[in-house]
């Protein structure tokens, strides 16, 4: 997988080099709505996260009038999951419920095939994305008492570099103010070995939202 995902990226180089015109750079901020997807156990005790997503934008363009172009980004994107656990009663009567989130932090490198008509624009294309840490928030109830904790979690079975996909639709102003919204789907498992048997057919799966910015306008 990681050999994949570095092809991809050397594989499209040779791309930017038919430009039409010079690069354009710019900025994006924005939230993830994230969940995992796939043929998961007790799947109902999953639903969506919210998380960050931010990071650098360019854009090569294709043709002189900037209908089409190819759009790397590089982002910071964190995404995961809520959960859920069943209250029960343990052999000493206590009522115990548990709850939590976990989050995975990524670096996210799309390269989307951008075509534009007028302001509005479509963009799709190949995602490679590289784990950098995961989080476990929990909430433990005992009765009417909570505690939570946060657990740092090894990365150890996991896949590290992930490849996906990403398709989109969005606005930009002449000024280079850009709206968009976007699906991101996984095609890697979420874990590669049998010790993380509830997660070995889990992907992630999200939509986000994001506000962006071109230096020197669309």
């Amino acid at each position: 997988m990681k050999k994949l995902f570095f092809l991809l990226i050397a594989g499209l180089s040779a791309t930017f080099a038919q430009a039409q015109s010079s690069p354009k750079i710019g900025f994006k901020i924005g939230a993830n709505y994230s969940n995992i997807s796939g043929d998961l156990q007790h799947q109902n005790i999953y639903s969506n996260k919210l998380g960050f997503v931010g990071g650098i934008t360019t854009s090569f363009p294709l043709a002189s009038d900037g209908f089409i172009s190819i759009n790397p980004e590089i982002l910071f994107s964190q995404k995961g999951y809520q959960y859920r656990d069943e209250e029960f009663t343990n052999t000493s009567g206590q009522r115990i419920k548990m709850k939590g989130d976990v989050g995975y932090n990524y670096i996210d490198v799309p390269v989307l095939l951008k075509v534009k008509a007028g302001g509005l624009f479509f963009e799709g294309g190949p995602l490679g994305s590289y784990l950098l840490g995961i989080k476990d928030n929990v909430e433990t109830k005992v009765n009417d008492q909570s505690f939570e904790r946060t657990t740092t979690v090894s990365k150890n079975g996991l896949t590290k570099f992930e490849v996906g996909y990403a398709a989109g639709v969005g606005y930009m102003l002449p000024v280079g103010v850009s709206l968009g919204v976007r699906y991101n789907g996984s095609i890697s498992r979420l874990a590669n070995d049998n010790n993380n048997n509830n997660l070995m057919n889990a992907r992630h799966s999200l939509f986000q939202a994001s506000l962006g910015y071109t230096l020197g306008g669309k």
